[in-house]
């Protein structure tokens, strides 16, 4: 097996600026002419955005809560086979897992991937502290081999001089360059986290002369000399988005600033089911494309959006006529917000939406759900017979606020201990708050993707 650069982005804490530091390394490997694989430990659909803004290739998820131990290895082998360099940004500190225990953490990651960590270490405001923090990452876990580390936010020159004579010799050679506080490389918060790529103010253009700019003293080729050999490259048993046959049946899949939380692989997965997948935009107006035999309405920022959400008549009526046809439709997170017949916003302004489920949905700022979770199906639906299991993941922050049907589409448990009842299933519409991780689901999918076909090919208009 050839072997090739690979490493973690880690960091002691959240928000010390992995999300700028791997932005602005991918770029600097990306302008070396070389094949750059992005992926990103934990269930976030916001930096992946980012990632493939900078590398041109989809950026992958590596959850072990989702996954599975085994499945983060083979998603990682089967995406990385035609890399020459993988980069995988971390989530929290180096060793922060789930519940409190070390489990999914960078550290967890890394070890199982068998690759080194560069550490993001956020030194504003200090000089010495900044080696007992470093020695302290690495001696707590022998068995992650930190390669090197990127001083960020750095007040200047001299401040990063500064610190580099103040650390122990045994420590000086870690240090991979630094990169000084800047306004412009940071990316503007809301609720849920970063602004998505699709909705950031700043241009592509002006995000990467920033990060050029700020990319310029690290050293790429000792990056790339001290985690050469931490990615074996072997031959994935299955060959991205590999068909037996043509493609089955039409998956219309909303895509555009309000619906832009997908897995990549929950794609890819779709398509070796037999789906083929046509995009369109409700934000833009769109209505279903011709031939649509299913819909696919993943999450995002419909709240953003409920003005023109609320203006696309045509694409409400088709969804409900369709629906009432017997057309499988489903909806996580946002898209269900999307399908239900109101959605009132932070303001307290209420928004008619597309009328598909007979539920209200509002924003609560003093709400917050967010777990995995375990989800199995409590009767028949477009994903098969009753007592279909899956994972997924919840984060957000609207509630039901009315309806006139009772959760009946999955049995939930989370990795937090609770249990309930969650989604709605009315005809063969789906929809609930749960992101599902769907790579490995191929009986789930073949299910829905016969179930497509047994609705007929339907024509928008």
């Amino acid at each position: 097996m050839p072997r090739r650069a690979g490493f973690v982005v880690a960091a002691s804490h959240s928000g010390a600026g992995k999300t700028t530091v791997t932005a602005i390394v991918l770029r600097r490997l990306c302008q070396r002419g070389l094949a750059v694989r992005s992926f990103k430990i934990g269930p976030d659909f916001i930096d992946p955005g980012y990632h493939r803004e900078i590398t041109g290739r989809p950026s992958i998820n590596l959850d072990v809560w989702m996954m599975g131990v085994a499945g983060v290895r083979r998603a990682f082998r089967r995406w990385s086979q035609d890399a020459e360099v993988s980069v995988v940004e971390a989530m929290g500190g180096l060793y922060d897992g789930m519940n409190g225990t070390g489990r999914g953490s960078a550290a967890h990651v890394a070890k199982t991937l068998g690759l080194p960590v560069v550490v993001v270490l956020d030194v504003w405001g200090m000089t010495g502290t900044t080696g007992a923090i470093l020695e302290g990452l690495r001696s707590f876990d022998r068995g992650v081999r930190i390669a090197g580390c990127i001083l960020n936010r750095v007040g200047s020159r001299t401040h990063a001089d500064m610190i580099v004579d103040a650390l122990p010799r045994r420590l000086k050679p870690l240090v991979l360059g630094a990169i000084t506080q800047d306004q412009s490389l940071a990316v503007q918060e809301r609720h849920l986290g970063l602004v998505t790529v699709d909705e950031n103010r700043a241009s592509e253009r002006d995000r990467g002369l920033a990060q050029d700019e700020a990319g310029a003293e690290l050293d790429i080729e000792r990056l790339l000399t001290v985690t050469r050999g931490g990615a074996a490259v072997e031959s994935a048993s299955v060959k991205l988005g590999r068909l037996r046959g043509q493609p089955r049946v039409r998956l219309a899949v909303a895509r555009d600033a309000a619906f832009c939380f997908y897995y990549e692989e929950n794609l890819v997965a779709l398509r070796e089911a037999g789906f083929e997948l046509v995009s369109f935009s409700p934000v833009r107006g769109d209505g279903l494309p011709d031939g649509t035999d299913a819909v696919y309405l993943g999450g995002g920022y419909p709240e953003r959006f409920a003005v023109e959400l609320g203006a696309n008549r045509g694409l409400a009526r088709q969804l409900r006529e369709r629906a009432q046809e017997g057309m499988p439709v489903y909806a996580e997170c946002g898209g269900m917000m999307y399908l239900a017949r109101s959605l009132t916003g932070f303001d307290g302004v209420r928004h008619r939406m597309a009328g598909v489920l007979p539920i209200d949905v509002a924003m609560d700022s003093g709400y917050l759900s967010i777990h995995y979770v375990r989800v199995r199906t409590r009767v028949a639906s477009p994903f098969g017979d009753g007592g279909v299991e899956a994972l997924g993941q919840e984060f957000h922050q609207s509630r039901v606020t009315a309806a006139d049907v009772e959760p009946n589409l999955f049995d939930v448990s989370t990795s937090t201990g609770a249990s309930y009842r969650a989604g709605y299933l009315v005809g063969n519409v789906a929809a609930s708050y749960v992101h599902l991780h769907l790579a490995g689901r191929s009986r789930m999918l073949r299910q829905w993707v016969r179930c497509a076909e047994g609705a007929g090919r339907g024509v928008s208009g």
